[in-house]
């Protein structure tokens, strides 16, 4: 009996691993690329996969969002303005035979695609673009990542700039060129309201020239005005109808004064 066990026990070592080999479970999300003789047959899974040993291969290939971090690269902007950008991108493997055949490692090629877009699409764009526009420049990446891993089998969802990092001397023109626009609108807003004013006093002249009894009473209004402030100097407007008047019988008083000395 016991040389019996000792005969059959390697044999029964042996057919646990030929069947631990042949059996795999594959998780929901994953998926097994399945190879007969080196030949791709088909994908398996979800759940248990047999396979016979020695004849058939499998490659697990994971069916969740990744989340590749694009180092910080290089970029030289449009108007030559050099910043360090980096970036990530959210991207899935939707065929996985794909993603195993026709491309070696879809993971490094996916990071290595990435950057080399960013530069690409960041480079045709002015500054102030990437700082302003970066919706539309992450939509832009997006679309060119998609189209180019189309063939590995993988769908880009999203791409999002991070950071983009500017010299020092860049962010202290960039502080006096805001300061400078500042002061630019601050100059534009007290001319419009100068503009505007004048433009209000010059309807209120015309009204009051068209009614001489207005004028008399803002004239009026002013004097209580006045007469109200706490002050010991108080100036009267003159009428100009008196400045006409008098006039217009200065030339006669000389010779009035005159006759009478004679």
């Amino acid at each position: 009996m016991l040389e019996q066990l000792i005969f059959y026990f390697p044999i029964l070592v042996l057919g646990l691993l030929v069947l631990g080999s042949a059996i795999r479970i594959l998780r929901e999300y994953e998926r097994g690329v399945v190879f007969t003789l080196g030949r791709y047959t088909g994908v398996k899974g979800p759940g248990l996969v047999l396979l016979l040993p020695g004849i058939q291969q499998m490659v697990k290939v994971d069916l969740r969002v990744e989340v590749l971090d694009v180092p910080s690269q290089d970029v030289i902007s449009r108007d030559n303005v050099s910043v360090k950008v980096n970036a990530v991108v959210y991207f899935r493997a939707i065929e996985p035979e794909k993603a195993v055949i026709q491309v070696q490692d879809f993971h490094q090629a996916t990071s290595e695609l990435a950057q080399t877009t960013l530069r690409s699409v960041l480079g045709k764009h002015d500054l102030d673009e990437l700082l302003s526009e970066r919706d539309k420049l992450n939509n832009d990446i997006q679309d060119i990542l998609d189209r180019q891993t189309d063939a590995w089998g993988i769908k880009v969802t999203n791409v999002e700039l991070k950071h983009i990092d500017l010299g020092e001397g860049m962010v202290r023109v960039m502080a006096r060129q805001a300061e400078a626009e500042r002061e630019r609108r601050a100059k534009v807003i007290n001319a419009e309201g100068e503009e505007q004013a004048a433009q209000k006093l010059l309807e209120a002249a015309r009204i009051l020239g068209q009614a001489p009894e207005a004028m008399q009473l803002r004239y009026l209004s002013t004097l209580a005005t006045i007469g109200t402030q706490n002050s010991s100097t108080i100036v009267f407007p003159f009428p100009t109808e008196f400045a006409q008047l008098l006039s217009r019988l200065a030339p006669d008083h000389p010779r009035g004064g005159g006759d009478a000395a004679r």
